[in-house]
């Protein structure tokens, strides 16, 4: 389900997620059909599927980045970053635990 934003808007609302919450956040990135966790590819961590590109990567470098910028220099397309920056920006829980 399309929210109808734009990915710019969405980039500055994950932005501000992720900020807000010191860059702690906890998220499952299971439900995000647009991520694979694969044994053996990047040590099982979350990549856009069909990549080898960690999700990881759209928080560390969108705010020096543009999309445009993230989608050629990481090979991803502007669906997969929209589709985790709506399920982030859905998502996203303060972390919780002792390291918190």
């Amino acid at each position: 389900m399309r929210s109808g934003r734009g990915t710019d808007e969405l980039a500055e609302d994950a932005m501000a997620v992720y900020v807000g919450h010191g860059g702690a956040v906890s998220v499952d990135w299971s439900q995000c059909s647009a991520v694979e966790s694969v044994p053996g590819k990047r040590s099982g961590a979350w990549v856009f599927k069909g990549t080898r590109t960690p999700v990881s990567v759209v928080f560390e470098n969108l705010s020096d980045m543009s999309i445009a910028e993230l989608m050629e220099e990481f090979g991803v397309t502007r669906e997969q970053v929209q589709a985790v920056l709506e399920f982030f920006t859905k998502s996203a829980q303060p972390a919780s635990g002792p390291h918190s």
